[in-house]
């Protein structure tokens, strides 16, 4: 059954189709994003800058009605008067914690399975006075994820930040470089090659991608989630490695940063995998293993543009617009590790020139229009049930940030709510690559032996 027309009173706002997928019964999605900073957490600074910037976003300022039970059939976004100091939580911490690392990753855990208060707008910050490994002090933040993707609301929180050394500059996010035509007759064999190029790997990947979700559910994989599991018990662990020396593999191979970032992953879940499992016995497990990875349809954000929605009440054009991939992981033991990049850049190479991102959002889409919320929810546990692993990589500032007067020393992102054992989120900031490991400890109960 399609989505049912409602009648919105004046002020309120209709909920998109994905909004009301993700805070169905049973898959409320969640991102959570971990900022460690330079300086102790000032709660008074952080509650004013809210105050000025973030509450401005109407997201950000109106309560979701997700059109479950008693309001069935009237999903709908409600405005109402933030109290900020009801979003900002500065937890009491014995400064003598022993292991301050593991407590992080406890609570950031106990946090992320802790329900939401649906009368409120649906996030919130806590300021942890925790000096860990990499940070004088943390602050955690959690957001629906009916409030947006991942792309968007890192977007708009980074449109809350300024540059360290220009108290009143936005970042600067680094946009990829497109490689520009010399001539006219060079352009138009380059446009007809992209054409048939583009068709080609767009039909191959596509037929590839439906026979994937129409075969069963096959259960000899080691680490996928249980059917229908989001809220089990998860940990968090972040990682912190250096960017120049991703870019030192990327240039001597003539590859990009996330080519070499997804070889990385597939090396290391590949030796784990080996280690614990013994899968070189096992030709069946190796051959049917599949990862997501998260594309962004948006053209690149100014995030300008969401400064000023969040200062002048300008629009701008948000929600979820993300689409996927299914990519096979090859867990054969190389003794050549580069050859996992190699493998990356071809399997990346097919995805890039082919329209299966689009493919796979408009699927999702077409579902929910025809079909309903239910059988939505249906193909989703079905895709990302089957699945073993989701990727994403995130471009963050080139420069060092400030967020409301505090400077910012890293910043890591994930995603929980998703039925999947491990979920690899990796988030660049200046000098720097972040690598956040969201895992099923049920499944994975040994997530630090993971060698990312």
């Amino acid at each position: 059954m399609a989505i049912e027309r409602q009648v919105l009173l004046e002020g309120e706002e209709p909920v998109s189709p994905f909004a009301r997928l993700f805070s169905l019964p049973g898959l409320d999605v969640f991102n959570i994003v971990t900022i460690g900073c330079k300086t102790e957490g000032n709660a008074s600074t952080i509650i004013e800058g809210i105050k000025n910037t973030l509450i401005n976003h109407p997201r950000f300022s109106s309560i979701l009605v997700t059109g479950h039970g008693e309001h069935k059939g009237k999903a709908r976004w409600i405005p109402t008067e933030v109290k900020v100091e009801e979003h900002v939580i500065v937890p009491d911490i014995d400064p003598s914690i022993e292991n301050p690392d593991e407590f992080l990753e406890d609570y950031t855990s106990n946090m992320a399975l802790s329900p939401m208060d649906m009368s409120k707008p649906l996030w919130e910050f806590h300021l942890l006075k925790l000096k860990t490994s990499h940070a004088e002090a943390v602050t955690v933040a959690r957001f629906h994820h009916s409030l947006g993707d991942g792309m968007s609301l890192m977007s708009l929180l980074l449109a809350c930040t300024r540059k360290t050394c220009d108290p009143e500059a936005l970042p600067t996010i680094v946009a990829p470089k497109k490689s520009k035509a010399k001539n006219v007759s060079f352009s138009l064999v380059a446009w007809l090659w992209f054409i048939v190029r583009h068709v080609f790997h767009t039909c191959v990947e596509v037929i590839k991608s439906m026979v994937f979700v129409c075969r069963a559910r096959d259960t000899s994989a080691h680490i996928m989630g249980k059917p229908g599991a989001t809220l089990s018990a998860n940990k968090f662990i972040h990682q912190i490695i250096s960017l120049d020396d991703v870019k030192m593999v990327k240039n001597a191979m003539n590859v990009t940063v996330n080519d070499v970032l997804f070889g990385m992953v597939q090396a290391g879940l590949s030796r784990y995998l080996n280690q614990r499992f013994d899968l070189e016995t096992s030709s069946k497990s190796r051959k049917n293993l599949h990862g997501v990875v998260f594309f962004n349809l948006r053209p690149n954000r100014n995030i300008e543009d969401l400064a000023n929605m969040m200062a002048k009440g300008s629009k701008c054009r948000w929600g979820n617009s993300i689409g996927y991939v299914l990519i096979p992981l090859e867990m054969k033991s190389n003794d050549d590790v580069f050859e996992y990049v190699r493998q990356s850049k071809t399997i990346m190479d097919r995805k890039k020139h082919s329209l299966e991102p689009l493919f796979s959002y408009s699927l999702l889409k077409l579902t929910m229009e025809v079909f309903g919320l239910t059988a939505l929810k249906t193909l989703v546990n079905r895709i990302f049930g089957s699945t073993i692993m989701i990727f994403s990589n995130v471009v963050g500032p080139a420069e060092e940030i400030s967020f409301f007067g505090h400077q910012i020393s890293y910043i890591a992102a994930s995603t929980f709510g998703i039925p999947q054992a491990l979920i690899i989120g990796i988030q660049s900031y200046v000098d720097k690559l972040i690598i956040n490991i969201g895992v099923d400890v049920d499944v994975i109960p040994d997530p630090h032996h993971v060698p990312l």
